[in-house]
């Protein structure tokens, strides 16, 4: 499975691309798309769409993996962020992507163990987990990878709860029947 994750933001947007098809996940590239921020915003969404969509072209990720929206103190912040996120959004369903939303404290909880870890415990733990010498830089690429790590992780996580569930339903089936016959 390969999974873009993305960080999305109208000044830097961060992205990682992990790989995980059995055993330990594997950073197969990470970087910002950064926007000029005297560039009117329609520009600046442009320049994120073509950045996303290269890495899907390049990439062919199985999933996309998006931060949502936090909330901003300032309303014109999230608002647009929200148009960042759209684009990205759009990216991904264009390319027929299955696509997760993950809050921050959701992506901080699946890599470090707590929803209130910080930026830098962040960075550590993506290169902890990856196997790296230094962890991603900067902070907004490291936001990106965890956010594909976050998924990568849940969705083998998912995949043994439904091993598990069928086991299960197969054993209770089995000992229905040796029932049925021990009568």
């Amino acid at each position: 499975m390969i999974v873009l994750g993305v960080d999305p933001g109208t000044a830097v947007t961060g992205y990682g691309v992990v790989r995980r098809d059995t055993g330990a996940p594997s950073l197969v590239e990470c970087g910002i798309i950064r926007t000029h921020p005297k560039d009117p915003l329609p520009d600046r969404l442009c320049a994120i769409h073509d950045g996303i969509a290269e890495l899907i072209e390049r990439h062919k990720p199985d999933s996309l993996a998006i931060e949502d929206v936090f909330y901003a103190r300032n309303v014109r912040t999230t608002i647009v962020l929200g148009h960042a996120r759209g684009v990205v959004l759009l990216c991904g369903a264009k390319a027929g992507l299955e696509i997760s939303e993950y809050t921050p404290a959701e992506i901080k909880k699946a890599v470090c163990g707590t929803g209130g870890a910080t930026k830098e415990q962040v960075q550590f733990m993506v290169g902890s987990l990856l196997r790296l010498k230094s962890p991603p830089r900067p902070a907004d690429a490291a936001d990106g990878v965890a956010a594909a790590l976050a998924h990568a992780l849940s969705a083998v996580t998912g995949r043994k709860l439904a091993a598990a569930a069928i086991i299960q339903r197969e054993t209770d089936t089995l000992g229905v029947l040796a029932a049925a016959l021990g009568r």
